[in-house]
Order: structure tokens, then C-alpha cells, then sequence
């Protein structure tokens, strides 16, 4: 897959899970040709992957260069004078567009000129793109911005019509329209927010189909409702957690991609501690923590702790952004105490009775279900089945946030949190716990074989590859100083191939290890193919001693184990040590 637009998650391996969603809309998208589609909005709080998945979503479809072409758009949280939204609307709309023709990744990273526009309607006798740059001209020369932003948000739908194709308009942090866009460029008067109205009649296109997300969920819910009619968006929830597989698997990428070691017991720690949250995981693995050690158990638990604490560290500026953006209608004792209870007992409903009852508050419940109606407009937590019920969100995350901001400012719980404490008990807990443990690493070890085993040989010291794998012939105690996957080499005829795992030991010795995460045994063919790229890796690099293996979960066969046995290649059908 190509990857024309560039995903804010940076390597593309890091998007991990999401295959429910993905299956999800890939069914929503299939349908669209069929003009079955409604549009949709993904509804989920910052940091939840929802631009991970959108962007995905449009590098998917425009590699696949099918029957639907995709858009997407941005709306940035800093303001913009209405006709320069136009122009850069109508300009990524059409750039994406020729790109999508013609195959070139170029417009999309670089989006072209109006003329540039013209000249290729021109050129490509495209009627429709030359009327819209003549008209966006001209509007523009008269000051006629509402035309101008007509023409632009209009032209998908317009599009699609005119030359019968099908277009995903996908638009994030769409609720942004409202408070950003300015009638005058020096930003003096009042932001236009009813901006997003004009997506009424394209939120009903059954040819060119909205994709929308946002950050703050009831003001994006109100934004639909008022603007976009009650039903025009079908609501999607997103969860910012993966399971704990996909977790997991999410501490293995992010310690690959960001070369930060792990051991394979220390990454289920993290996972556990991270609540399997990607963007939890993230920050663990990049922590500035000064003295962050994510290979002991220790060190996960300090790491997380100054991830939550630390109100420098990335994952507490981020929530606290969040936190001062949401809170600022309710930034008060009261309401504070409220949310802080009900995020810390959010396994049920409460109503304002409860609610006063609990905390034995001395005001009134007309006031406190002020506060709660201010609670969920700040999208911090959220209704019951009634208008009375109230519980605080599922989101284990944002209450360790809370707690570590509020509890000894409001001095109801005492003594104040001690989240290391907690951090390190929860790991003795799993430390205790072996056999669970082991079995949940084996349990992933068919989809990341190859990154286990690469934090195995990170987090050894001095270690016999004959720990790992039979019949290694060099029996010389390692220590590892570089780990690699999926190192690349040439053969002399230019055929392109590639090393799972190169780990060099500073004896001068490299490891060569071949993973194969295959159900059934492999055969001699596959064998000797990689004593053929162990081969070219040795002539390429004769400083170095080569030490081969290969991994196959599903076995050998007897002539692909002769073989190995033969050419002095290890051999090993499971990770023996995490």
C-alpha cells in the first residue's frame, strides 16, 4: 500500500488493531458505489486514533484506485479568514482529486495552484474543474466569499454528478468550523459558527458520502443536530483501548520503531499499566523520564508514574489541554469534587441525590444537575438511560488524569494518590502471576515472533544463541550491542531480499535469524532460500562471523531440518526465553 498521504502516527506499522473498525467501514465504503451509504461521524475523545484511522482509511482507497476516490481535510484548532478556507478547501479537494486520476502521490503532499488546476481541466477537457477555478477567481476579485465557499464545499458532490464517479468526503475535527473561521482577516469580530450548515445538503449525498470525526463529543453531537438535522450523521463510538492482544502488540512496535528495549515480561507490564492505550504506550516508550528503564519492572512502573505526574511529560500536557479546554465552563471546587467521584466510581449511575448523599454536599440538587449538564456539554462524562442518570466515562486513562490533578485539591480522599505506590503493587501482582503471563506472551508470539525475539536479544546479557535455538555449532557467549529487522540486501542479478532479525554482538559475530510464523512445517525450499541470503550477507560483510538460525512456529520438515542441520543453521519451533 502507498501512502500519498502522510498519517500523523509516523511509521505506518505503529497503527496497530482496529481491525473491527476497519472490516466496519470497509463494509460502509463497499456500499457507497451502490449509493447505499450514509454519512457517518466518528465520535471519540483526543488521542483515540481516530485521524490514524481516517488517514488509513484514505491511503487504503486511494492505493486501491477503485470506484470511490477520497478526500480528506483537516480543520487545524488555530483561525483562518473565510475566503483562504475556500481557496485551501477547493485546492486539496481538486489536487487530491487529479492525483487520484493520475496515479501520482505528488498533488497530495503538495497541493497544486489554482492554475495549475485549470490548466490540467484544460488539458484533460475536465469542464467542471475550469468553471470552479474561473469562479473562485472572480468571487474572489468581487469579494463574494460566501460564492467562493459555496463552490468549494459544494464541488465533491458537484463532482460526483457531473462526471458520475463516487467520492469519501472525509473531513477531521470537523466541529473546529465553528469556532475558527473568521468573516474578517484580522479576526476582530465574531467566528461564523454556523459554518458547518453548509455541509447540510452534502451530508445527505448518497454520491459523495461524509466521513467526519471529533475530539469534544457533545458539541460535535450538538453542532449535527443543530446544523446538519438530528440523524444526518450516523454515530460512530470509537474506543481509544485496544484488546489486550493488540496492546501487546502495540508496546512491540513502538519499542521496535523507536529502538527502546523491552523485555518480553517488562511489555506486558507496560501494556497492563497503559491499560493497552496506544497513545499511553507511546509516551511510556518515548518518556523523557530521566532515568526511564523499560527493560525491569521497576522502571515501568516509574516511567508510567512520571508519564501521569510529571505535569511536563507529554501524556500529562496533552490531557491537561484537553482538561483546561473542557473544564472551563465548571472550573470550580464543587464540580471538580463531582467529576472526580464519578470517575473514580464509574461502574454505575448516579443521580444528583446520590451524588449529594455521597459527598455530603451542602448545595442543592438543582445545582448539582447544573453542574452535571456542564459536566457532559465538557464531554468529561456522560448520560445515563434518563435525564437524571449520570456515570463518568469507561476511560481508565483520563481518570488516573483526574485523580492525579484533583484529589489533593479538593481533599476529600486522603492521604493524596500515590500512583507510583499503585503502579508498582500492580506489577507485583503480575510478577506473581508467571504462568498467566507466559501463557499471554505465547499467546501473541504467532503474530510478533520476530519482535520477541528481537527483545529477547536486546534485553539478554552475555548469552549462548544456544539458549535459543539447537544445533548452533558456535557455542561463544554474546552481547548484543545492535539489533535490526528487516534488513534488506541485494543479490549480484539486483533481486531485492531480506533479513528478519540481524542482531551484532561485539565479539564480531552477527546473528541471522529467519522467522517464519507459519502453521505448517516449513520445507527444504524455504530453508535453503534462506541459507542462500545468509550466503550473499556473509560474502557482503566477510569482517563479521555469521551465526544463522530460523524460527518456525509450525516446525520443519525432515529434509528442511537435514538441511539446516547441514549448513549449520540453529533451529527452534518456540521462544524458549522471553
Amino acid at each position: 500500500m502507498q501512502h500519498p498521504l502522510e498519517e500523523k502516527i509516523g511509521d505506518p506499522d505503529l497503527l496497530v488493531g482496529r481491525d473491527k473498525e476497519f472490516g466496519n467501514f470497509g463494509r460502509w465504503i463497499a456500499n457507497i458505489p451502490k449509493r447505499l451509504s450514509k454519512s457517518r461521524v466518528i465520535l471519540a475523545r483526543r488521542k483515540s486514533g481516530k485521524t490514524s484511522l481516517v488517514q488509513r482509511i484514505f491511503n487504503r482507497l486511494w492505493s486501491e484506485n477503485g470506484e470511490v476516490i477520497p478526500f480528506y481535510m483537516d480543520i487545524p484548532e488555530s483561525k483562518i479568514w473565510y475566503p483562504n478556507l475556500a481557496l485551501r478547501y477547493y485546492r486539496a479537494f481538486a489536487s487530491q482529486y487529479i492525483s487520484f486520476l493520475e496515479r501520482d502521490m505528488g498533488p497530495v503532499m503538495e497541493p497544486l495552484t489554482l492554475a495549475q488546476i485549470r490548466e490540467y481541466g484544460v488539458s484533460k477537457s475536465i469542464d467542471s474543474l475550469v468553471r470552479d477555478v474561473d469562479s473562485l477567481a472572480d468571487d474572489n476579485a468581487h469579494r463574494r466569499h460566501d460564492l467562493m465557499w459555496y463552490t468549494a464545499c459544494e464541488a465533491p458532490r458537484r463532482h460526483a454528478a457531473v462526471c458520475d464517479r463516487r467520492f469519501l468526503v472525509i473531513i477531521d475535527e470537523f466541529q473546529n468550523l465553528a469556532q475558527y473561521v473568521y468573516p474578517d482577516p484580522e479576526y476582530q469580530t465574531s467566528p461564523i459558527d454556523t459554518l458547518p450548515g453548509s455541509f447540510h445538503s452534502l451530508s445527505e449525498s448518497k454520491i459523495a458520502p461524509m466521513l467526519v470525526t471529533g475530539s469534544y463529543v457533545s458539541w460535535l453531537i450538538e453542532i449535527s443536530g443543530k446544523y446538519l438535522e438530528a440523524g444526518r450523521l450516523s454515530e460512530i463510538r470509537m474506543n481509544p483501548y485496544l484488546t489486550p492482544e493488540k496492546g501487546l502488540e502495540a508496546v512491540y512496535r513502538y519499542s521496535e520503531v523507536y529502538d527502546e528495549p523491552v523485555t518480553n515480561e517488562t511489555a506486558l507490564m507496560i501494556n497492563r499499566l497503559c491499560m493497552s492505550d496506544p497513545f499511553f504506550i507511546s509516551c511510556v516508550v518515548q518518556s523523557d523520564y530521566e532515568d526511564r528503564d523499560l527493560t525491569t519492572p521497576e522502571g515501568v512502573a516509574d516511567t508510567v508514574n512520571h508519564e501521569i505526574t510529571d505535569r511536563y511529560s507529554e501524556m500529562s500536557k496533552t490531557w491537561g489541554e484537553y482538561i483546561q479546554l473542557t473544564l472551563a465552563k465548571v472550573n470550580d471546587r464543587h464540580a471538580k469534587m463531582i467529576l472526580l467521584h464519578l470517575s473514580r466510581h464509574s461502574d454505575r449511575y448516579w443521580t444528583p441525590r446520590d451524588i449529594r448523599d455521597a459527598l455530603e454536599l451542602e448545595i442543592d440538587t438543582d445545582t448539582i444537575r447544573r453542574k452535571l449538564d456542564l459536566l457532559v456539554e465538557a464531554d468529561v462524562i456522560e448520560w445515563g438511560s434518563s435525564d437524571i442518570q449520570f456515570r463518568g466515562l469507561q476511560d481508565g486513562t483520563l481518570n488516573l488524569i483526574l485523580r492525579n490533578r484533583f484529589e489533593e485539591e479538593i481533599g476529600t480522599f486522603v492521604p493524596p494518590p500515590d500512583l507510583r505506590r499503585e503502579f508498582h503493587e500492580e506489577i507485583e501482582r503480575l510478577k506473581e502471576d508467571r504462568d498467566r503471563l507466559q501463557g499471554a506472551l505465547n499467546n501473541l508470539t504467532g503474530k510478533v515472533a520476530e519482535v520477541q525475539m528481537a527483545s529477547a536479544f536486546r534485553s539478554r546479557k552475555r548469552f549462548a544463541l544456544s539458549d535459543f535455538f539447537r544445533g548452533v555449532r558456535d557455542a561463544t557467549r554474546l552481547n548484543i550491542t545492535a539489533v535490526k529487522s528487516r534488513v534488506p540486501i541485494r543479490r549480484e542479478d539486483g533481486k531485492r531480499m531480506e533479513l528478519d532479525i540481524v542482531a551484532e554482538s561485539d565479539c564480531g559475530r552477527t546473528v541471522i535469524v529467519e522467522v517464519k510464523k507459519w502453521k505448517n512445517p516449513v520445507g527444504k525450499t524455504v530453508a535453503a532460500d534462506f541459507a542462500e541470503k545468509v550466503g550473499i550477507f556473509s560474502e557482503q560483510n566477510p569482517e563479521r562471523t555469521i551465526l544463522p538460525a530460523f524460527l518456525s512456529l509450525g516446525g520443519f520438515r525432515k529434509d528442511a531440518l537435514k538441511l539446516c542441520q547441514n549448513q549449520g543453521i540453529g533451529t527452534a519451533e518456540r521462544i524458549e526465553h522471553f
